[in-house]
């Protein structure tokens, strides 16, 4: 187990206080184990620093702004995470605003996290350190936050390690706080009191929200090893500040005392400083803003440490009219360190301008050129084979291509061992080369994506369907996909239309082909599509409806059992629905304006909405809601329905777990669990009827993913103290074609799907459906009964189909209970069945009915469906017994 390490800083003085372990929480609850990996994607955030380590090759990290810190694996060529083990109370360290790696003590490495400066995050920042590379951690808590998704997050690095002697350490903290030291590996820290300057800038000091207002404070620390004796605390140190008139400090007597540089220039943010060595230079980039997003002017300037000139080197002048960018992304070769490189703080259009020299900045060549407008030439070739969604499924028109080279690089990092090797990060993945100097020789070089194992989406819904590909993701930022192979990554993104984010997802039940969308996008850009989107194909393909005025957000939206009707609650607008294809939308009268939505899995004609405490249901189609009698449910929350259960709900909210099985009309609270955030269901247990149910709450303390096979009777965790990712939650479903499959959405590190890795589950059906029946039964002799089935084929697919048999009381009496039987002409095969459970024997097939569906008064009629292997054929004839 890993064990983490927590001392508390209570003032601004170097505490030597004892260290305290803090304990996880202990549970009463039992544990399945399980084994998690993500699902495919690769990237889709910003990474705004790789950091390699100088003294052993191959030793690289990654600092993320919301999904925490990774390490490469070079025999894999892939990420490794290190910060899973972050719990639900401790969300925020998932903020890296920089990290350090010794390079004295390689295997030691440190991180700076806390997301959030203002109240968005409730804790307060800390500084993390392991002394084996990141698989185990130790915690140092700090008296004030830390901003790693805050503006100005792509400057730095405001940690670092003294190259002569590595129990000191440095950090530059915002807001404030000043510069901070360790003398003892970073186990404690004490405020450099005689650093004159914490910095002044902020982008917009009146925001109300306290976001823009943050202050970015001392941004980066830089070291120059020759001014002592390895073994001694460096002298000279260079330290960048969120200042524009006075932005570089130095010291010469190791922190004892500090000046402002004389000479340098101003007007601008330095987001970067770095020393060449040997040739005695130090060089800034700088921009007019803190970005990531924005940057309009800036320059780039070397200092000569021994005679204490500055002389702006910028491949384009901010006097320049062609100066619409700042810099950034600054690099050093450390096998030829005349050799530089700086990136384009920020240049959307047409694209990030690399620039490279090597002469010291006296001369410069850029990775592409203008030849002839709007035509360009390029010193590189991409190719995003192993990645193709990168190019956002666009075609545009010269002078932009796709996939872009990048945007919001902020750290461009030439290997330090292999002039050949680069990598860089931007606002959806890691881009790098092997083949760099290909450049200077008048070639191209190749960039590819390096993100393996690198996945950074924040996770906004799942459905996993009965048939078809086994999960589709709405995400933020990249839309979301269709994932056939959950171990590949998709070949693109949600399209025709695309959503910047899909907000909502849904599919229906009876008739899993159909599936609907909803989401945002940029409203100015694409005045003419609709933030509702459709597919008939299992999300293969989509093609957009109408909407009603007024919608910019795409809000909730759910899909009728049998896809014949949708409800849509777009944020801000009032619900609509729409029978069909969403040709027309028509009010959905007493339903509040920002309902969540869901819809039944069994009846089509019904619908539900959750709004300030009240469930609303609807009984003909979305067309009116009313409000239900059910009293006592939290505010907001997280709601479904559960497959082939008339009336079977289960809501998660603040408090607690609800259930109902009366179509919301009452609900019991599941005892135990004193909140949780979301629900969904899975593939029922061997042995047992109702559907596997998982839940992240908290039980005994312990927030946590949870599986009940039991209907909520009793739970098991199915996550460790080692996987607990954050903010997990907004998203979750089980897999209704694997028992324990569970897919859980993140908000920072991807898609995770867990399989049990125990011994195997069988439980003894317990659970009686309370669902009370549209029509009551009642008690006749046998006599007078009868019924038939007719069967429907459905979709078809390479080695399966699927189809629907309906059963039709035909006798003159009620009955309760009813049993299909056909015979297969081959060897077809049912792999799953909803609205009642099968045997089969050979090609011999019984059906009988789920318990809810049985009570059918006379014409009244209920229906299966199933999804089956082998070729597409009907049986022959169907028989159908009453009981």
């Amino acid at each position: 187990m890993r064990r983490r390490l927590f001392v508390m800083l209570a003032t601004a003085v170097l505490l030597l206080a004892a260290a305290v372990v803090r304990m996880s929480p202990v549970s009463a609850v039992a544990s399945d184990p399980y084994a998690y990996k993500n699902v495919r994607i690769d990237g889709g955030g910003f990474v705004p620093g790789i950091i390699f380590n100088p003294a052993e090759r191959n030793l690289i990290y990654a600092r993320t702004d919301i999904g925490g810190a990774y390490r490469w694996n070079q025999s894999t060529r892939s990420w490794t995470p290190l910060l899973d083990w972050v719990g639900w109370d401790e969300w925020g360290y998932n903020g890296v605003i920089s990290l350090a790696t010794d390079p004295v003590d390689t295997d030691r490495v440190y991180a700076a996290v806390g997301m959030y400066t203002n109240d968005w995050d409730p804790g307060n920042g800390a500084i993390l350190r392991s002394a084996d590379k990141g698989d185990n951690w130790q915690v140092t808590e700090l008296p004030f936050k830390l901003g790693g998704n805050m503006p100005g997050r792509g400057m730095g690095e405001a940690l670092s390690v003294d190259p002569n002697d590595n129990s000191v350490l440095y950090f530059g903290a915002p807001n404030g706080n000043g510069l901070w030291r360790s003398t003892d590996h970073g186990a404690t820290w004490s405020e450099v009191a005689s650093f004159p300057n914490p910095g002044n800038y902020a982008q917009d000091p009146s925001d109300p929200n306290g976001y823009l207002s943050h202050q970015p404070g001392v941004l980066w620390v830089t070291y120059d090893p020759r001014s002592s004796a390895e073994g001694t605390p460096t002298r000279t140190i260079y330290v960048g500040v969120a200042d524009k008139d006075n932005s570089v400090y130095r010291t010469t007597d190791a922190g004892a005392t500090w000046q402002r540089v004389a000479g340098q220039p101003t007007g601008y943010l330095p987001h970067k400083g770095v020393l060449d060595t040997e040739n005695g230079y130090l060089y800034i980039a700088t921009s007019d803003t803190g970005g990531p997003y924005d940057g309009a002017k800036g320059d780039v300037w070397r200092y000569a440490t021994e005679t204490g000139a500055w002389t702006r080197i910028s491949p384009i002048p901010s006097s320049s009219d062609d100066d619409y960018f700042g810099y950034s992304g600054l690099t050093i070769d450390r096998q030829n360190p005349s050799t530089i490189m700086v990136a384009t703080q920020i240049s959307w259009w047409p694209d990030v301008i690399f620039f490279r020299s090597t002469d010291s900045g006296a001369t410069w060549t850029r990775v592409w050129d203008w030849s002839s407008y709007p035509n360009r030439t390029f010193r590189y070739t991409m190719d995003i084979s192993e990645n193709p969604w990168l190019t956002f499924g666009g075609n545009p028109q010269p002078p932009e291509t796709a996939p872009k080279l990048g945007w919001m690089t902020e750290s461009l990092e030439i290997d330090p061992f292999d002039s050949d090797r680069m990598m860089y990060g931007t606002g959806a993945t890691v881009y790098g080369t092997e083949n760099l100097t290909r450049w200077d020789a008048g070639g191209q070089f190749t960039i590819e994506p390096m993100a393996r194992g690198l996945e950074e989406t924040a996770v906004l819904d799942l459905i996993s369907p009965p048939s078809g590909a086994p999960l589709v993701s709405g995400l933020g930022d990249i839309a979301g996909f269709r994932h056939a192979d959950l171990d590949a990554v998709p070949p693109m993104m949600f399209t025709s239309p695309a959503f910047t984010s899909t907000t909502s997802l849904d599919y229906a039940e009876r008739n899993p082909s159909v599936m609907v969308r909803a989401g945002n996008f940029t409203d100015a850009d694409r005045p003419n599509d609709s933030h509702v989107a459709f597919s008939t194909d299992g999300g293969a393909n989509w093609f957009q409806g109408t909407e009603p005025g007024g919608v910019n957000e795409g809000g909730t939206v759910a899909a009728a059992a049998d896809g014949s009707r949708f409800v849509w609650a777009p944020k801000g607008v009032a619900p609509v629905y729409s029978a069909g294809y969403g040709n027309s939308w028509q009010p959905a009268a007493g339903l509040p304006t920002d309902a969540v939505v869901e819809s039944d899995r069994v009846d089509p004609m019904t619908f539900y909405g959750l709004s300030g405490g009240r469930l609303y249901r609807s009984t003909d189609g979305g067309a009116t809601f009313a409000a239900t009698a059910a009293t006592g449910l939290p505010a907001g929350g997280k709601f479904k329905a559960v497959p082939g259960r008339e009336g079977d709900l289960w809501l998660a909210g603040d408090g607690g777990l609800w259930h109902s099985t009366d179509g919301g009309a009452s609900f019991s609270k599941v005892p135990g669990i004193t909140r949780s955030v979301n629900v969904g269901f899975g593939k029922a247990a061997p042995g047992g009827t109702y559907m596997a149910v998982f839940a992240v709450a908290a039980i005994d303390g312990v927030t946590g993913l949870y599986r009940s096979d039991d209907a909520g009777a009793s739970w098991l965790r199915i996550n460790d103290d080692e996987h607990q990712w954050g903010n997990m939650g907004e998203a979750l479903t089980g897999d209704p074609r694997v028992h324990g499959r569970v897919y859980l959405g993140t908000n920072g590190r991807g898609i995770i799907y867990g399989d049990r890795t125990g011994p195997p589950v069988t439980v003894t059906p317990t659970v009686t459906p309370t669902v009370t029946p549209t029509v009551t039964p009642t008690v006749t002799p046998t006599s007078g009964t009868g019924c038939t089935a007719t069967y429907a084929p459905g979709n078809q697919w390479p080695g399966g189909f699927q189809a629907e048999v309906t059963v039709k009381n035909t006798g003159t009496s009620a009955i309760n209970g009813w049993k299909v039987g056909w015979t297969w002409p081959g060897d077809q095969r049912i792999t799953q069945l909803w609205n009642g459970a099968q045997t089969q024997t050979g090609a011999e097939v019984s059906v009988v009915d789920a318990g809810y569906n049985g009570n059918l008064a006379p014409s009244g009629t209920a229906s299966f469906g199933f999804n089956a292997s082998g070729a597409p054929a009907a049986p022959a004839t169907l028989t159908c017994t009453p009981a």
